[in-house]
């Protein structure tokens, strides 16, 4: 049996790869969810208007890799902190969320962000909103394994946007 995770957390290209490692997971889909237009477009998505954020979806086996595991790799790729956008991606598509599809994901959701947030690993509050799950459309295809077809183009995009260097310090005390 499988179930789905859909979390927001900036660029959905640099989301996609930190999932798509692991046995159990079957699927990771780079798409848009959370507007209010059927079917947008990465141009229509891009431009704000249609208030969907850039997500992925990923179909996964619970059994063999828990949601809970999911949703520490999930904190581990943004900076929970900052509600307009992540690392060089601004704007309310590029907004951090996690979407959450029955009950079940919500209580472990919210815990491990109230965990996260009583941590005292970062200095500003945790603001990353925990949503229901709402339509999901899979982005172009040129966007999807992005990691995997465009692989310098990638890098480099990570480099620059400041992601890499913000969670190696964020998270550099993890398992210390």
């Amino acid at each position: 049996m499988t179930e789905k995770a859909t979390f927001a957390g900036g660029c959905f290209w640099c989301m996609v790869k930190p999932f798509d490692q692991f046995d159990g997971i079957e699927q990771v889909v780079s798409g848009y969810s959370g507007g209010h237009v059927e079917n947008p477009t990465y141009e229509q998505v891009k431009s704000g208007t249609t208030g969907h954020l850039e997500v992925v979806e990923i179909t996964f086996q619970p059994d063999v890799f828990p949601y809970e595991q999911l949703l520490d790799i999930f904190w581990q790729q943004i900076d929970p902190t900052d509600n307009d956008g992540q690392f060089q991606d601004r704007g309310p598509s590029y907004r951090a969320a996690i979407f959450v599809h029955n009950d079940r994901q919500r209580v472990m959701a919210e815990k491990s962000k109230q965990e996260l947030d009583n941590s005292g690993r970062f200095n500003k509050p945790v603001v990353t909103e925990i949503r229901d799950a709402a339509p999901f459309y899979a982005a172009e295809d040129y966007h999807q394994d992005f990691y995997r077809k465009n692989a310098e183009h990638y890098q480099k995009d990570r480099a620059e946007s400041g992601r890499d260097k913000f969670l190696s310090e964020a998270w550099e005390k993890v398992d210390a």
